[in-house]
């Protein structure tokens, strides 16, 4: 997807694209020669969004390429939509010539990668991508920051069959032993051994076991980050079983877990000053004799009681047992992923996804972050009166507070787990439904760029009193 100019011999060929808008079009088509701007005139090329024009020398190779960016009012992609073109040029080399002026040459390196992507697991030929030719300076962030977004897209592609918690398993010890992390994995009887109940109870039903894996990684010097995924490999509601339309995507219903992997690849990758705790709390959400029960009332890790009332809230018992145990060593902040309900779709759609804190400091560096970073979320609140909608007559909480406010009272169920601790919760699909620019259909990472740079930028030292 990518290479420097020292990879390439001074003979290859490395085709100019200049990504252009609208109101700039009269300027560079000014420049062309007649045969060319005839050719941009036959295809009505106007620097609209996505329009592709390819020049051609007298000899027939491809001498530049026009894109359009479209207007920039209307331009909410961004670079991002750069990711277009790998699935519109042949293989081959490239590079950027012009940009606009909006667009940074790093941000639109990584929309090209994110375009650079298909899940080629079973099938039996590999796409040639065409390649980009970027700064070396640069090309080690991103290359860290896409090549954790394509971990991240084939965690969720693969199928539960070849991605259950056996293998969700190894893909974490995968990831800490390449940058030398301590691990624990708590599995099984052991996770009732260690204080784990929720997460033994959600995935005691399957036939592989459920399992908290933890690594850390970092000088114990630096701000403590705790970062915890949703791990449920495949999701079939349990014993208030899912529809067929609601169980066919559910092997993403471990997307939370391929998030936090992904943003500790990118901190780890790029040796951020940052103590980095990760947890993945891993299960399969199974139906057997062995299921939990709606009406069952669990102990969690914490020592607050939950009485089920639906077994398809299942995500938030096992992120609950994991936050507890991150909160108890005291992390500057806490961040957990989880595809957790479809509340956030309905309010929100597929894309954008919305996220809760229960500090306001670091929203507004976070969202900042979001907009350069063309990485959409959106604050929504912890809003404290409908934690009444999880009373319990029985037990000190329910794990669903019924039909309205769904993602809302989520949030409240986890915020109960923290300790008090900053934490902020991400609340994403993991999905994109029908294909864009950067973005193919299927698995997603979604915040996680925005929240790199966020740390980068030092975001562990700002003020999280408030």
């Amino acid at each position: 997807m990518f290479t420097t100019q020292n990879d390439i011999t001074a003979s290859t060929r490395v085709v100019p694209i200049y990504v252009v808008r609208p109101h700039v079009w009269g300027e560079y088509r000014e420049s062309l020669n007649d045969a060319h701007k005839n050719t941009a005139k036959h295809y009505n090329f106007e620097g609209k969004a996505n329009q592709l024009l390819t020049l051609f020398g007298d000899k027939g190779h491809i001498e530049a390429v026009y894109f359009g960016a479209g207007k920039l009012r209307d331009d909410h992609e961004g670079p991002i939509r750069i990711g277009k073109l790998t699935t519109l040029l042949k293989a081959g080399y490239y590079k950027f010539e012009t940009l606009p002026e909006d667009y940074s040459a790093p941000l639109s390196a990584v929309g090209w990668g994110m375009g650079t992507y298909k899940f080629e697991a079973y099938l039996p030929c590999v796409t040639d991508f065409p390649v980009l030719v970027i700064d070396a300076e640069r090309s080690g962030e991103v290359s860290s920051i896409v090549g954790a977004v394509h971990l991240c897209r084939d965690l969720i592609n693969m199928p539960a069959s070849d991605m259950g918690p056996e293998n969700l398993e190894k893909a974490a010890l995968k990831l800490a032993n390449e940058y030398e992390a301590t691990i624990n994995v708590t599995k099984g009887e052991a996770l009732l051994e260690q204080n784990f109940p929720m997460i033994h109870a959600v995935g005691r039903a399957a036939h592989e076991a459920p399992r908290l894996v933890e690594f850390e990684w970092g000088d114990p010097a630096h701000p403590r980050l705790a970062l915890i995924g949703k791990g449920i490999t495949f999701d079939t509601g349990g014993v208030n079983i899912k529809s067929a339309a609601g169980a066919r995507i559910m092997k993403k219903d471990m997307g939370g877990a391929a998030h936090a992997l992904a943003l500790a690849k990118m901190i780890m990758a790029n040796n951020l000053p940052i103590r980095l705790h990760c947890l993945v709390a891993i299960a399969e959400n199974a139906i057997s004799a062995g299921a939990y029960r709606p009406g069952d009332i669990l102990t969690s890790r914490e020592g607050l009681t939950v009485e089920i009332d639906n077994t398809d809230a299942e995500g938030r018992l096992v992120m609950a047992d994991a936050l507890t145990k991150a909160a108890e060593d005291e992390p500057v902040l806490i961040i957990d992923f989880a595809t957790l309900t479809g509340a956030a779709r309905v309010a929100l759609g597929p894309t954008l996804p919305p996220f809760f804190s229960n500090r306001t400091g670091p929203v507004e560096g976070i969202l900042i972050q979001s907009e350069q970073q063309c990485d959409p979320i959106w604050h929504m609140p912890l809003w404290q009166p409908y934690n009444a909608m999880l009373s319990s007559p029985i037990a000190d909480m329910k794990n669903s507070g019924g039909g309205f406010a769904g993602a809302i009272t989520a949030g409240l169920f986890l915020e109960r787990f923290v300790k008090g601790r900053p934490w902020m919760h991400f609340d994403v699909y993991g999905w994109t439904p029908s294909a864009r620019g950067g973005h193919p259909k299927g698995g997603d990472m979604f915040a996680t760029r925005a929240l790199y740079h966020w740390l980068k930028a030092g975001g562990l030292n700002g003020d999280f009193t408030a």
